[in-house]
């Protein structure tokens, strides 16, 4: 419908007794010049019928088709639309020539961007989350499960309900993994063809949803080495994991750098200067000074 078609519906729906034109004119905000132009596009798809008035039946009247029969109207032809759309669409695509990486600047805009990855997924999906953001997904998770895609999940922390193959992230408490990363690291992968990473604080999100293979593949590998790391944990004596997981001077100098990981994807998104871990050599962009 047009803005007006709805607006004279609305005052057809709100009336409950026939009403003409002058008086839908006057309850909808619709120009009196044409009302009946917009009453007569209502009866012609089907929303409103036209009803003589009692007394000399010169006067012709209008009646709304009843709210829940034209919405469910409505959502058939919608769906029959993106059915043919779904139908036609592959038919006609090319092969991409160019590939995506989108700046995602906030919360909102990565979490249903992570959203639609996931309600896109048909065969495989893999997430690295927080129990914070993995609640808010749970639905869109619960609902691809549902459709048999293979799910294979590391959470940082409790999560409401596990779906997949879903693993918890043991070697740090999510306290350890915060101050590590500075922020909580956060990767949705669907089908191995788009991707969406970022990281989130309590204050605020930055990240990128990306079809670039490089780096859907990185985001793929990143997870299944994480969870493989876990599944290392369980299977082996676990005095010796932790020993070598808090003291090992290798392990410990790829720690070293707390928080940066944050700083960097802070300073990518604001197009700031890129921090430097400490004891990283610097090199300066003006003369040597000599």
């Amino acid at each position: 419908m047009s803005g007006y078609e709805a607006k004279a519906y609305v005052a057809l729906v709100g009336s409950g007794v026939p009403s003409n034109g002058y008086e839908v004119a006057k309850k909808s905000g619709v120009p009196r010049s044409t009302v009946y132009e917009t009453l007569g596009k209502l009866v012609a798809r089907g929303a409103a019928f036209e009803v003589k008035a009692s007394g000399d039946g010169s006067t012709v009247e209008y009646l709304p088709l009843p709210p829940r029969v034209l919405v469910n109207r409505l959502s058939k032809e919608y769906e029959e639309s993106i059915a043919e759309l779904e139908r036609i669409l592959p038919t006609v695509t090319a092969t991409p020539q160019v590939r995506l990486i989108h700046d995602l600047g906030n919360k909102s805009a990565l979490l249903d961007c992570a959203q639609d990855v996931i309600n896109a997924s048909k065969h495989e999906l893999f997430i690295s989350a927080w129990g914070t953001e993995w609640d808010e997904l749970e639905d869109s998770l619960l609902a691809a499960d549902r459709r048999s895609v293979d799910i294979s999940a590391l959470t940082f922390g409790e999560v409401g309900t596990q779906v997949g193959h879903c693993y918890q992230h043991t070697r740090s408490t999510p306290e350890v993994s915060l101050a590590n990363l500075g922020c909580r690291m956060f990767t949705v992968v669907g089908d191995r063809e788009e991707a969406v990473v970022g990281g989130l604080t309590d204050v605020n999100a930055w990240g990128v949803y990306t079809d670039n293979p490089a780096v859907v593949l990185l985001a793929i590998e990143y997870i299944r080495h994480d969870i493989a790391i876990q599944l290392m944990g369980e299977h082996f004596d676990s005095t010796e994991v932790d020993r070598f997981w808090k003291s090992d001077p290798d392990l410990e100098r790829l720690r070293s750098d707390h928080g940066i990981a944050a700083e960097l994807m802070r300073a990518a998104h604001s197009g700031g200067n890129r921090p430097v871990p400490d004891g990283t050599p610097r090199i300066s962009r003006r003369g040597s000074g000599r």
